[in-house]
Formats: structure tokens, C-alpha cells, sequence
């Protein structure tokens, strides 16, 4: 005759809580700015981020060779466990319905904040610090252009 051994079920041997429920995540509050960052300037309308001094200083890095643009200037945040808070400095192009753009930046924000974090946007303050005017392009080209 033979022994066997009487093993449990599967479902009986392992945990029954599920993985996610395994361990804790954390997120940066870094991570939330770069998300945001990156989805208000998808927003048709923005022609960049930051307010006077942070646009002129990031401007100035962005140039020094071997700079990259900050995907998080005008963008800060408070991430909590579940929650997290987003307010951004934003610069509209001329002739755009402010409100409609906000409207459009504060949906897309949301969107890819909860969809790749799994966060609660509370709210997305929006500050529109200025605007940007056709010709203001030709005149930061001519500066652009003197001294290299």
C-alpha cells in the first residue's frame, strides 16, 4: 500500500489578498509634474509653461548646449496616497478662448494623471500669466540671431 499525501487546493495554499494589495506603491510628486507637464502642452492653445522669471530663466538653460527643455516648469503638485492636486502657470497664443483652452488643459491633465497613476485629481488650478503675440516670435529670433 502506498501513502499519499493530502495536498489543499490551490485557492486554499496561496494568500486569498489580491497582488496589488501586496505591498505599497508611492509616487513622486516629480512623476505627477512630468505627467502634467507633458499633457498641457499637447493642449492646442498653450504656447508654453512657467511664469515671467521661471520662462526666462528656463529659456536661458534651455539654450546652454546640452540643455533640455524642463517638461515640469510653470507645473506643481501635491501627491497624497489616493489624491493628488495640480496647479500650473500657463502662456496662451493670441486670439484663443482662454477658458476653453483651461478647460481642455485641466481635462487632459486629469485624464493621463488618473489613468497612468491611478491618483484622484482633485483640482487643477490654472493661472494664465500671459500671452503669446505673432510678433513676439521675430523679435526673440533677432536676439536669437546675435550673439552665438
Amino acid at each position: 500500500m502506498s501513502d499519499t499525501l493530502s495536498r489543499p487546493a490551490a485557492s486554499e495554499s496561496r494568500p486569498s489578498t489580491a497582488p496589488e494589495k501586496r505591498g505599497r506603491t508611492t509616487i513622486a510628486d516629480s512623476v505627477v509634474e512630468k505627467i502634467a507637464g507633458m499633457a498641457a502642452r499637447e493642449v492646442p492653445g498653450i504656447h508654453s509653461l512657467g511664469a515671467g522669471m521661471t520662462r526666462t530663466f528656463g529659456a536661458v538653460r534651455d539654450r546652454v548646449p546640452r540643455g533640455r527643455p524642463s517638461v515640469t516648469r510653470g507645473v506643481s503638485v501635491e501627491v497624497g496616497e489616493r489624491q493628488a492636486a495640480v496647479d500650473l502657470d500657463v502662456v496662451v497664443e493670441y486670439g484663443v478662448s482662454v477658458m476653453d483652452v483651461a478647460g481642455d488643459v485641466r481635462s487632459n491633465i486629469i485624464t493621463a494623471v488618473e489613468r497612468m497613476t491611478g491618483l484622484e485629481v482633485v483640482e487643477v488650478n490654472i493661472a494664465v500669466d500671459d500671452v503669446h503675440l505673432p510678433d513676439e516670435e521675430e523679435e526673440e529670433e533677432e536676439t536669437e540671431g546675435r550673439v552665438q
